[in-house]
């Protein structure tokens, strides 16, 4: 039955003429659908994980397998950044090139241990003068005695995650020693503004053993950033949810009961080869 109001021109239609939609002045009333909340799909074990992640991988290039956990840490407080650095003994798959800024018998150790570039005020000048255009290499090692002259460059390197960084072993006299970790497979991890942490931790073209023991070392390494201040235990309340993906394959959930269980594991084999 329709519906009357002063303005005929107003009326409500008739819902049996119109196919039950409602209608006023001869146009459509919007009709207001509730939106169903998408559910998360359920987390799986670390190893099938790895097995699922592996399959959905097609494209042809050799795509790198990335790990994402959302942390429960307010990265707003300074007291609860997670930032750190792990060694995945399996590497990570790629080649990375090194620049070390030092000079005299550091620079020539550098030289000798792999560095792909070697400099001091020379480089510093060539990258403030270009703005950071080609540099021709992904991490950085610096020597004590060049931190105070790479503050000309600071804005250029620091946006790109290369600015050196005493707490992330990247400021130190031993350059030798940074330079075969960073080639080996060291990962470097720092939350983000959601704070989630994203690392590569292979590619797809590693077994799954290789890459379980890689997101092993990565989890052992978080474990170990926990800020005091994060309240709960090691997987409840600090590690909250993780996903493990391929570069173009879709995200796969991972159980946080896995992950620190691997973590744990890597933790266990890394100190019984250190004794």
């Amino acid at each position: 039955m329709a519906t009357t109001s002063a303005d005929p021109s107003l009326a409500f239609g008739d819902e049996d003429a119109t196919g039950g939609i409602r209608t006023i002045g001869g146009l459509p009333l919007p009709r207001f659908v509730p939106v169903q909340r998408r559910e998360r799909p359920p987390a799986i074990p670390l190893t099938e994980a790895i097995r699922q992640v592996r399959s959905k991988a097609h494209a042809k290039f050799d795509e790198t397998v990335e790990l994402s956990i959302k942390l429960g840490i307010d990265p707003r407080r300074g007291d609860q950044m997670v930032r750190g650095a792990a060694m995945l003994p399996h590497g990570t798959g790629k080649t990375v090139r090194v620049c070390v800024f030092a000079k005299d018998e550091a620079a020539d150790a550098a030289r000798a241990a792999g560095a792909d570039v070697v400099g001091s005020e020379d480089l510093i000048n060539r990258i403030q003068e270009t703005g950071g255009a080609n540099l021709g290499f992904d991490k950085c090692v610096a020597t004590p005695d060049m931190m105070s002259k790479l503050g000309k460059v600071a804005r250029i390197l620091g946006p790109r995650g290369l600015m050196p960084n005493p707490k992330l072993g990247t400021v130190t006299t031993n350059v030798a020693e940074a330079i075969a970790a960073m080639k080996q497979g060291r990962v470097e991890f720092r939350a983000d503004k959601g704070g989630v942490i994203h690392a590569g931790v292979g590619k797809r073209s590693f077994d799954e053993a290789a890459l379980e023991a890689n997101v092993g070392a990565l989890a052992a390494a978080l474990l170990s950033a926990r800020p005091k201040g994060v309240k709960g235990s090691a997987a409840g309340g600090y590690m909250l949810r993780a996903s493990l993906a391929t570069t173009m394959g879709p995200g796969v959930a991972v159980s946080v009961a896995s992950l620190v269980a691997a973590g744990m594991s890597a933790r266990s084999a890394k100190g019984a080869g250190d004794s």
